[in-house]
């Protein structure tokens, strides 16, 4: 059967499951429909065509390659198609974003025909993808005395690419849809549980919340045809947990705009809202397409007559409505005055979600065209030798005389490019910055691919120090879904230039090991900035972001990242923490104290600077990784010099093991990274360039000092599924201590795993079962155990030291890397499971504890339905805790007692911490 008619037995089987064609992306099939347009006598000559123009992703795929080539020649006469005349074929490369179609373009406008060439050029005009080979072809032309590419490079230096687009409309119509009340994770908008088919926009925009809010939204669109829908988290924060641009694409796909009739599925301009604004990373997803996110403050603190905060029974704040957002109601956004109306009212300020930066992003259509269309501009400034005219807003730089730097700031300093000013900038700046680390995580590296291709790059920049692609997300089941898509993604990316958990050439074993574990090793410097497509790219090195698909293919395409510095929050540690308490119970206890100090969220946007002292890179990530859940933007550890060199040789010996595996390329990234931590190491040892600290006279948001007298008890995050507030599930501000549970909660499966465990917590259980079966002689496990250690690192260290023996005495399944497990479990016996390296359940796409299953982990994720799912006996609960707590309540089946959980921890070497004998500062 012919590749055509394999895709038209595809689209059958898509009409059944209500879905249109699937974009075309391949050379051999988009050939194939080339050949039918051809023939004029084809009977599939008319829906080819429809094909063609409508259906052919653009960028740098193959399939755009072979369209490109094909409307050049018919620009030139060389082919003829009646239904794509010489101007229609222009418009069509205008839509193709870069790569093949710029080269088309250039080769038409650089060409010996006047009339052609003229017309090319204002085609290029209106382009931005432009990369160093296509502006060298630019520049050589010019400089060898071509009008037309004068004529181009002109325009460029006037940025007419964005000054010429129609201008943001002063008034925006919106209608409201109430999304749900309290914070809404992206899982909502996309769960974790159909990654597999995140790059299939239509298909994957099925899944965003519910069939019946598609229908809904669809009903509001039709009662009013010339509004915007705008998505509502109503009592809550929208998009909490992380970026995920799928979610954003499935917000636009059933909200927005077509960013173009001849691109299917790809639309822009969505409108999200919650009472409490967007979460910070997912707010980065709103700019990429050229969206706004309103912060609603429609729910206020009731106060009494002297101002004070009116409690309820629990002593939690009444709150009351200042105006309603309720699903139907009809709003306006003035873009001019920033404000948001109601019946001709003004409600709120809006000043935050439409600065002149954002309000360029909507104007052109996304950030990236922004990003590119100032390199753009720039450049032929340069070429022409002439003054660059101001066009876009400028960046904000905020400079406080005599006030010191934080940790943040000092990074940002140091890896800013382009800015006016040679004095120190502060927090609220708008900075471009140099990236040293990118990650690419699976679940989201086929949509980083399409981002790549869409705007043409084809190598990784040579600013970037070292990027990697895990497969940690689809670790657990190697499934036909994985199969199917890993290895495809770990090509494309290991060609573009990234270290790849797979080779595609089969030369060395696959490491699924966790990708914030991986990047953790990788940052060899605590001056490095990272970004990584995952919220817990959190590293305990340097200063890491969690971004979007999008902004980790800019970063991998450019190097840089635009963003404003955040303020900084400062955590340190007083007093002795107990013998039998865990590190995450301190972590857990932070966010605790926080709440009970501040009243609000005050990490909520911000930058957790954490005076974490003597505790190394792994240890102190557990840290760094929960500031996800307490909704920082990022966290910086600042360590002692030792303990620094300490981490340092760490992430030496794990990078070796993976030169020594053979994942190295050819131009030695790793080996450079070993180069650049022993040349750190030496430059801490011989004074020449300190640890990264903060100066002393910094200004932060605020303070806190954690008691670690106060954590007497194993602290638990608790996703408090009942409570009559719908608005307060499912957040990680509910922190209970273990009594709570009086040992009488049911426990129905344990896990441990995640990126927050590590080495300590598989050595913590081997322990624990040890001295279960020297107590007791036999142990019973009364609710089943799932153990993923985060990377084959742990688990050959545990082999070497005599651990992993015990780990494999109580199991009853181990895993098998080469026979792997091709069906997720659904299922479970009360037995340890020893499942392979990577996420397992606390991705929630591929293993999932039985519906309605009361789980204890040490995982991350507490959201409805990612780690358990709902039942109809009762609803799936994910509490999180320590590795203690977790393994003890999994063989007793129920919550332990303290006076259990003290027994049980006797003699083990908990993660041991103590605060940082002095405040670590740099003299300002």
């Amino acid at each position: 059967m012919s590749i055509y008619q394999d895709y038209l037995k595809e689209i059958e089987e898509r009409k059944g499951e209500g879905l249109h064609p699937k974009p075309i992306d391949g050379a051999d099939l988009i050939a194939a429909i080339i050949a039918q347009i051809k023939d004029t006598d084809n009977e599939h000559r008319k829906d080819s065509l429809d094909f063609f123009i409508y259906n052919t992703l653009p960028g740098t795929t193959a399939a755009a390659s072979a369209k490109a080539t094909f409307l050049e020649e018919i620009i030139l006469g060389k082919e003829s198609v009646p239904e794509i005349t010489a101007e229609f074929a222009f418009e069509l490369l205008s839509h193709m974003k870069g790569g093949p179609s710029i080269e088309v373009l250039l080769n038409l406008a650089l060409g010996e025909d006047a009339g052609i060439a003229k017309d090319a050029a204002e085609v290029l005009k209106t382009q931005v993808y432009l990369y160093e080979a296509d502006m060298e072809r630019l520049e050589n032309a010019y400089k060898a005395g071509n009008a037309v590419a004068k004529d181009i490079l002109e325009s460029y230096a006037k940025a007419e690419f964005f000054t010429k687009l129609p201008e943001v409309p002063e008034e925006i119509q919106i209608v409201t849809y109430v999304a749900g009340e309290g914070d809404i994770s992206t899982d909502l908008l996309s769960p974790g549980g159909e990654a597999h088919s995140r790059s299939d926009r239509e298909l994957h925009g099925k899944c965003m919340i519910t069939p019946e809010a598609q229908e809904q939204i669809k009903a509001l669109q039709k009662m009013h045809p010339d509004k915007s829908v705008m998505l509502i988290a109503e009592k809550g924060t929208m998009g909490v947990g992380s970026s995920r641009m799928s979610g954003i694409n499935n917000v636009s796909l059933w909200t927005g705009k077509p960013a173009s009739p001849y691109v299917p599925f790809v639309n822009i301009f969505p409108i999200v809202a919650g009472t409490n604004g967007i979460s910070p990373i997912f707010l980065t997803t709103v700019s990429v397409t050229g969206g706004i996110g309103i912060d609603l403050k429609n729910w206020v603190r009731k106060t009494d007559a002297e101002g004070k905060t009116v409690l309820d029974e629990n002593g939690d704040p009444v709150l009351e409505q200042t105006y309603s957002v309720d699903t139907g109601t009809l709003l306006t956004i003035n873009t001019k005055d920033k404000k948001l109306y109601g019946n001709g009212e003004e409600l709120v300020d809006i000043s935050a979600a439409l600065t002149p930066q954002k309000v360029e992003f909507i104007k052109a259509g996304g950030s990236y065209a922004i990003v590119f269309g100032k390199k753009l501009q720039t450049f032929a400034a340069e070429t022409l030798g002439t003054e660059m005219p101001t066009v876009y807003a400028p960046s904000k730089e905020i400079s406080h005389a005599g006030q010191g730097l934080t940790a943040v700031e000092k990074i940002f300093n140091r890896n800013s490019v382009g800015t006016a000013t040679d004095q120190p900038l502060h927090a609220g700046s708008d900075v471009r910055v140099e990236v040293n680390i990118v990650g690419s995580q699976d679940t989201t590296g086929l949509m980083t691919s399409q981002e790549l291709e869409a705007m043409a790059a084809t190598v990784i920049s040579p600013i970037v120090d070292a990027a990697y692609q895990s497969g940690c997300h689809t670790a657990s089941v190697w499934d036909k879904k994985a199969q199917a898509n890993i290895p495809r993604l770990m090509s494309f990316m290991n060609k573009f230039g990234l270290i790849t958990a797979r080779d595609p050439k089969g030369e060395y074993h696959a490491m699924t090991d966790v990708i914030h574990k991986v990047l953790n090793d990788l940052t060899v410097d605590d001056w490095d900035i990272i970004i990584g497509g995952d919220s817990h790219t959190r590293m305990s090195k340097g200063v890491a972001f969690g971004a979007d698909s999008g902004t980790v293919a800019l970063a991998l395409a450019t190097g840089e990242a635009s963003m404003p510095i955040p303020e900084s929050v400062k955590v340190t540690f007083k007093g002795k923490m107990q013998p039998h308490m865990d590190f995450r119970d301190v972590v857990h206890a932070t966010q605790l104290q926080m709440l009970k100090k501040f009243g609000d969220n005050v990490f909520q946007g911000r930058v957790i600077e954490v005076h974490i002292g003597t505790l190394p890179a792994d240890k102190a990530f557990t840290f760094t990784d929960w500031t996800a859940e307490m909704k920082a933007k990022a966290s910086i550890c600042i360590s002692q010099p030792e303990t620094l060199i300490e981490s340092l040789e760490i992430a030496k010996g794990r990078i070796q093991i993976m030169i020594d595996k053979g994942m190295d390329n050819e131009i030695k990234v790793l080996q450079g990274l070993v180069d650049k931590a022993n040349k750190r190491i030496e430059q801490i040892r011989s004074g020449e360039k300190p640890p990264l600290a903060p100066d002393s006279n910094a200004n932060y948001h605020a303070e806190l000092v954690v008691d670690l007298e106060e954590i007497v008890e194993p602290m638990i995050a608790d996703p408090d599924v009942n409570n009559d507030d719908v608005s307060k599930r499912y957040t990680h501000d509910v922190i209970r201590a273990l009594s709570h549970y009086a040992g009488e909660k049911v426990v129905d499966l344990g896990f441990v795993g995640s990126c927050m465990v590590h080495k300590g917590d598989l050595k913590i259980l081997a322990q624990m079962l040890r001295n279960l079966e020297q107590a007791k002689g036999e142990i019973k496990f009364n609710a089943p155990l799932v153990v993923a250690a985060p990377t084959y690192n742990i688990i050959d260290e545990l082999k070497i030291e005599g651990d992993w023996n015990i780990l494999q005495k109580y199991s009853g399944f181990e895993f098998d890397d080469n026979a792997p497990k091709q069906v997720a479990r659904t299922e479970y016996e009360n037995m340890m499971y020893l499942e392979r390296p990577g996420c397992n359940l606390c991705m929630g796409n591929q293993e999932k504890a039985e519906k309605g299953d009361t789980v204890m982990a040490t995982s991350t994720r507490l959201f409805q339905g990612r780690v358990v799912a709902d039942s109809d006996r009762k609803k799936g609960e994910s509490l999180l805790s320590s590795t203690p707590v977790v393994v003890l309540s999994a063989i007793l089946g129920r919550t332990p007692t303290l006076e259990e959980y003290k027994v049980a921890v006797e003699g083990i070497d908990l993660t041991t911490f103590a605060p940082p004998v002095e405040d670590l500062v740099a003299i300002a």
